[in-house]
């Protein structure tokens, strides 16, 4: 009897902290322009997160990173599209290179907030990590401002823009984020 009290008592913190956990996550996604997206992709990490600001914004960081990578991908799958006008080639080769760029920058971003914990230069650190991340998000919107003026089906400008969209949203959460980083 004794044993299945405390498996009860257990699952019933577990709850608990969870759903702690949780709250803390809609919060700080309460302080982004897209709180709902945010708590979407960092409410199922949950657990890992529990109420630490550090773990939440590598872990941001991480699927953000994730989701440019899966970008990436889509975006040079249409590249191998029959039928592409040049300048729809152009477009495609153009975003691939700035999604690449992005990664890049998202790289150097988990880098920096890595450095940050050990680093008697936080403000420099916190700095760097800013402007990898704002890099990045300027890269994204470079990609869709290529569809100004140009005749692009709509396979290929859904496409990129869907992707590119979510990316935006996705890295001006983690921007959002570190502004909730106590360095």
């Amino acid at each position: 009897m004794s044993t299945s009290m405390q498996t009860v008592s257990a699952a019933t913190t577990n709850k608990a902290c969870l759903k702690t956990y949780k709250k803390f996550i809609k919060s700080a996604c309460n302080s982004t322009t897209y709180p709902k997206v945010c708590y979407k992709a960092l409410s199922p990490s949950a657990s890992a997160i529990k109420t630490d600001t550090d773990k939440l914004c590598s872990i941001a960081l991480s699927f953000t990173l994730n989701a440019t990578y899966n970008a990436s991908s889509s975006i040079d799958s249409l590249s191998k599209m029959k039928g592409l006008s040049p300048s729809e080639k152009q477009i495609i080769n153009d975003c691939a290179e700035t999604t690449g760029e992005a990664i890049y920058e998202l790289e150097n971003s988990l880098k920096a907030l890595a450095n940050l914990q050990g680093s008697d230069h936080k403000a420099d650190e916190m700095s760097d990590l800013k402007t990898w991340v704002s890099a990045a998000l300027t890269d994204e919107y470079t990609c869709t401002d290529e569809f100004d003026g140009q005749k692009v089906s709509k396979v290929v400008k859904n496409t990129i823009k869907k992707k590119v969209l979510n990316l935006a949203k996705l890295t001006s959460i983690c921007l959002a984020l570190f502004n909730l980083l106590e360095y």
